[in-house]
């Protein structure tokens, strides 16, 4: 299993608020393994279709970890 801190490598510099679309599309920009895409393809998308902050993804990850 990857951790929140491999994933959040990939993230680094990421603009919010963000999809969870936009978020992988991100990380498949920067080159991410597939362990770290998977991971973020896992995550719940929000209530609003929306991620406001890093910490954000984080709880998301942590839901699926």
């Amino acid at each position: 299993m990857i951790s929140v801190a491999a994933v959040a490598e990939y993230l680094e510099g990421l603009d919010f608020p963000a999809t969870k679309q936009e978020i992988i599309d991100y990380a498949e920009d920067r080159h991410a393994p597939p362990e770290v895409l998977d991971a973020l393809y896992e995550m719940p998308d929000p209530p609003d279709g929306m991620y406001y902050s890093m910490a954000s993804v984080w709880d998301a990850l942590s839901e699926i970890m």
